[in-house]
């Protein structure tokens, strides 16, 4: 067996148990960040699966050091972003162009397909959980999609869902990458069911024992384990309306900076530490796929991600990239202070910004032309 054999077959376990095939990242150290082999290694076996006659449901967790649950995936491998970028690697193009066909065979499997959303579940992790037949929560669940604090956008099919979320709090959650919990998971419409973290270990032992041809059996299984997840709009919901429903990110701004409460001063201090330049992206991002299908979003995601690295129009690729930047001040060099370009909101103009809708590709050429 090669090394990356050997590495893909460590980072992701499977195993059949009775009808369910059961899915265990297993890269605890990196709180279960997806590599191009780990994203390989999933979109194979949910293939396989979905051909098998004797699968019928798959079940997907993550690790923590001290064992399973307690992380389920903390986004995509942002080291190998940065290292690819610098080198002119390839496999970084197949990274995000698996990874996205990855996020679309999810959100239309054919089998049910239920995420255990326990710990730690951002970026790369929503991919291969928000399109869930099933997304349970619990207590410890922190979810976010955080990429605009690395000069990124929220991808896997970020537009598609934070779009379709209440209100204006898709625009809130792409713009800030606020952390939320199972609560408000629940009341914006990404998670479905929670469950108390000590159900975890027996709802998923209980799994092997399913009898999926009976009528009602997934459906019993959940009543057993877990609570449909709480309705009803989140505690600043009409704060994150009335700035985030304002036609630019400068009026956003501008609106929370003139405004005399701790809500709105947290959040426009969030903004100011985020990139100028994606802020203006990942805005017109949520609010076009809002009038998207998921295939069409993904395929605009691939756009983003390719202008992302290599920003042709601003004469920027390699370390002067917004990403690189983004990545090397958060977890290379550890800094925290990322040299922005435009480095104020205020400075980023429609020319920086609409040229990342321009596909690279023609349409019959594009990597996920196949989608539909």
């Amino acid at each position: 067996m090669t090394d990356d054999a050997l590495t893909q077959a460590h980072d992701v376990l499977t195993e059949v148990r009775g009808q369910v095939g059961c899915i265990t990242l297993n890269r605890p150290k990196a709180l279960n960040a997806l590599s191009l082999l780990m994203i390989r290694a999933i979109s194979q076996t949910l293939l396989t699966w979905r051909d098998d006659p004797a699968v019928k449901a798959v079940a997907v967790r993550g690790c923590n050091k001290h064992g399973v649950f307690g992380a389920f995936c903390a986004g995509g491998d942002i080291r190998f972003f940065h290292r690819a970028a610098l080198a002119g690697n390839p496999q970084l193009e197949d990274f995000f162009t698996e990874e996205y066909a990855l996020n679309h065979l999810i959100h239309n499997y054919s089998k049910p397909y239920v995420a255990f959303m326990d710990g730690v579940v951002m970026g790369g992790g929503m991919g291969i959980s928000q399109g869930a037949s099933v997304r349970l929560v619990t207590e410890h669940t922190k979810m976010a999609m955080p990429e605009t604090l690395i000069g990124l956008f929220p991808d896997v099919g970020g537009g598609y869902f934070l779009s379709r979320c209440p209100g204006r709090t898709g625009e809130w959650l792409a713009l800030t990458g606020e952390t939320i919990n199972a609560g408000d998971a629940g009341r914006l419409g990404l998670a479905d069911r929670r469950m108390d973290i000590a159900q975890l270990g027996p709802a998923w032992d209980a799994l092997g024992s399913l009898d999926l041809e009976r009528d009602g059996a997934l459906q019993a299984w959940l009543a057993t384990y877990s609570t449909a997840c709480g309705k009803g709009a989140s505690k600043d919901a009409t704060e994150i309306d009335r700035y985030f429903s304002l036609p630019t990110v400068p009026h956003i701004i501008a609106a929370l900076e003139s405004a005399d409460s701790a809500w709105a001063r947290h959040t426009a201090a969030t903004l100011r530490k985020r990139s100028p330049l994606m802020l203006h992206v990942v805005l017109e991002q949520v609010r076009r796929a809002r009038g998207m299908s998921l295939a069409e979003d993904l395929r605009m995601e691939r756009d983003l991600v390719r202008h992302c690295f290599n920003t042709h129009h601003l004469e920027r690729s390699g370390a002067a990239s917004e990403t690189v930047e983004g990545v090397r001040a958060l977890a290379v060099d550890k800094d925290h202070s990322p040299m922005w370009t435009p480095a104020r909101i205020e400075e980023v103009t429609p020319e920086m910004v609409l040229p990342f809708f321009a596909s690279p590709w023609p349409a019959h050429a594009h990597p996920l032309a196949h989608l539909r």
